[in-house]
C-alpha cells in the first residue's frame, strides 16, 4: 500500500506552483544569474580589435576550439572576460580531490568535516587563480600572434591576464550562489546555459546546410529523429538502478504481532553522473587550448617546438583518433574514480549493521561492504561503458561525416542530467511545500478540537 509521501509525490502538479513562494524566488534567482552569465559572455577584453577576431574566427572552425567554445557559449569565440569559463575552476577541483585520495594530509582534513570541506574549497579556489592566469597569459598571447590586438605591450598582458582571472572567479562565485541560494548545482547550471546557448546557432547551421544543399533533407531528418533518441536513451540509463534488498530484523508491532521490514538500497547505474565527461573534457582543453594557441604562431620554420606544436594540434583535433582515445580513458577512468568519492561501501555497511539492518546471505560488517563494492564495480563498468559510448559515437559520427552539429554526445548529456536534477530539485521543493501545508491544516484541526 502507498504511503502518504507516495500519494503526495504523485500528485503533485503546477497548481502548487504559484503557491510556493520560496520556490519561486529560488527559480528567478537561478534566472537571473544565468542572464548576468551570458550578458557577461558579450563583454569583450580590453585592447581586442573585434574584426580581426572575427575574421580569424571564420577561418579556424572545425578545431577543438569549438569544442571549448560551446562550453564556454561563445566566450571564447568572442574573446570576452568569461572566455575561459569554469573550466580552470573544474580542473582545480579534480587535482584537489585526487590529492586527497594520495595524500594523508589532505584527507585528514577531509574527514574534519564542514571545516575541513572549507579548506578544501580554499585550495580549490587558489588552484583556480593559477591555472586561469597561465591559460590566460597562452590565450592573450595567442591573440597577440594572430594581430587581434591594438597595442600588445606589457599593460595589455597585465590587464587582460586580471580580467580573465576575475571573469572566472566571478563565475565561480556566480555558481556557488545559485547553489545556495538558487535551484540546482550552479557550476553545471552554468554549463548548460552555454551549451543550450549555442543550441541556435547550431541548428541554423544545420538548416542552412540544408538549404544550400551541402547536406541532404534525409541527413537532416536523422540527424534529429538521432538527437532525439540519444535523449530518450540518456533519460532511461540515468534513472536505472540496481536495488540490493535490504533485510531488517521482527519487531513488535501494537497488536503483539512480530514482522519484518524490507526496503531497498538504489545503487544508480550511472553513480557518477555527468562528472566523468565534465573533467575528461576540461582536462583534455586546457593543454589542447594551450598548444593551439601556441601553435597557431608556430611555423614549420621556426624550429622543431614549431613543428611539434603544430604536429600535436594535427593529431589532437577534435575528432581525431588520438583525441578520442584520450577522451574515452578519462571518462572511463573518472567514472571510477568519483563513483569511489560519493558512494563508500564501508561506510553504507556500518549504517546497515548499526540499524540492524543486513543483505540476505550476506553477513553484517566487512562481508557486506566487500559485496556492496563488488556490485558497484559491476555497474560501474555498464555506466562507464554507456558514458563513453554516449559521448564517443556522436563525435565520431559528426566527424567522419563532416556535419557542422557542434552539439555531440557529452553535450546532449550534461543539458539532460542538469535539467533533470533540477525538475528533481523543484519537485523536491513542491513536495516539502505539501507537507507545509499538511502540518499547517493538522494544527488548525487540533486547536478547533
Amino acid at each position: 500500500m502507498a504511503s502518504r509521501a507516495d500519494a503526495l509525490a504523485t500528485n503533485i502538479n503546477l497548481s502548487k506552483f504559484g503557491q510556493a513562494t520560496e520556490l519561486k524566488n529560488r527559480l528567478w534567482f537561478t534566472i537571473g544569474v544565468l542572464i548576468v552569465f551570458r550578458l557577461l559572455s558579450f563583454v569583450p577584453l580590453p585592447g581586442i580589435d573585434p574584426t580581426r577576431l572575427e575574421a580569424l574566427v571564420n577561418r579556424t572552425r572545425g578545431g577543438v576550439l569549438d569544442f571549448f567554445n560551446t562550453f564556454s557559449g561563445g566566450s571564447l569565440q568572442r574573446l570576452s572576460i568569461i572566455a575561459l569559463g569554469v573550466m580552470p575552476y573544474i580542473t582545480a577541483s579534480i587535482v584537489v580531490q585526487l590529492a586527497t585520495t594520495l595524500s594523508p594530509q589532505l584527507a585528514a582534513i577531509k574527514k574534519e568535516g564542514e571545516s575541513g570541506r572549507k579548506r578544501l574549497n580554499q585550495y580549490t579556489r587558489y588552484g583556480t587563480v593559477f591555472l586561469t592566469a597561465i591559460q590566460g597569459f597562452f590565450v592573450l598571447r595567442g591573440a597577440v600572434a594572430q594581430n587581434l590586438v591594438f597595442d600588445p605591450s606589457a599593460l595589455f598582458f597585465i590587464t587582460g591576464t586580471i580580467s580573465l582571472i576575475g571573469g572566472t572567479m566571478f563565475l565561480m562565485w556566480l555558481g556557488e550562489q545559485i547553489t545556495t541560494r538558487g535551484v540546482g548545482n550552479g557550476v553545471s547550471l552554468i554549463i548548460m546555459a552555454g551549451i543550450v546557448a549555442q543550441l541556435p546557432t547550431t541548428l541554423v547551421n544545420l538548416f542552412e546546410g540544408g538549404r544550400t544543399g551541402s547536406l541532404s533533407v534525409p541527413l537532416i531528418l536523422t540527424i534529429i529523429v538521432a538527437a532525439l533518441g540519444l535523449i530518450a536513451f540518456i533519460c532511461f540509463m540515468e534513472r536505472a538502478q540496481r536495488r540490493v534488498l535490504i533485510q531488517y530484523p521482527k519487531r513488535q508491532t501494537q497488536r503483539g504481532m512480530m514482522q519484518a521490514d524490507r526496503s531497498h538500497l538504489p545503487l544508480k547505474i550511472n553513480t557518477s553522473g555527468v562528472i566523468p565527461p565534465i573533467f575528461a573534457s576540461s582536462l583534455l582543453l586546457m593543454p589542447l587550448t594551450i598548444s593551439q594557441f601556441a601553435g597557431q604562431q608556430a611555423t614549420a620554420g621556426q624550429g622543431w617546438w614549431g613543428d611539434f606544436l603544430i604536429t600535436l594540434n594535427q593529431y589532437l583535433q577534435h575528432g581525431s583518433p588520438i583525441y578520442m582515445a584520450l577522451y574515452g580513458a578519462g571518462i572511463i577512468f573518472f567514472s571510477f574514480f568519483y563513483t569511489a568519492v560519493v558512494f563508500n561501501p564501508e561506510e553504507t555497511a556500518d549504517n546497515l549493521k548499526r540499524y540492524g539492518g543486513f543483505i540476505p546471505g550476506i553477513r553484517p560488517g566487512k562481508n557486506t561492504a566487500d559485496y556492496l563494492d563488488f556490485v558497484l564495480t559491476r555497474i560501474t563498468v555498464i555506466g562507464a561503458a554507456y558514458l563513453t559510448v554516449i559521448c564517443l559515437l556522436p563525435e565520431y559520427l559528426v566527424s567522419a561525416a563532416g556535419i557542422p552539429f557542434y552539439l555531440g554526445g557529452t553535450s546532449l548529456l550534461i543539458v539532460v542530467n542538469v535539467t533533470m536534477d533540477t525538475v528533481t530539485q523543484i519537485q523536491s521543493h513542491l513536495l516539502a511545500h505539501q507537507y507545509g501545508d499538511l502540518i499547517k491544516k493538522a494544527k488548525l484541526k487540533g486547536r478547533a478540537r
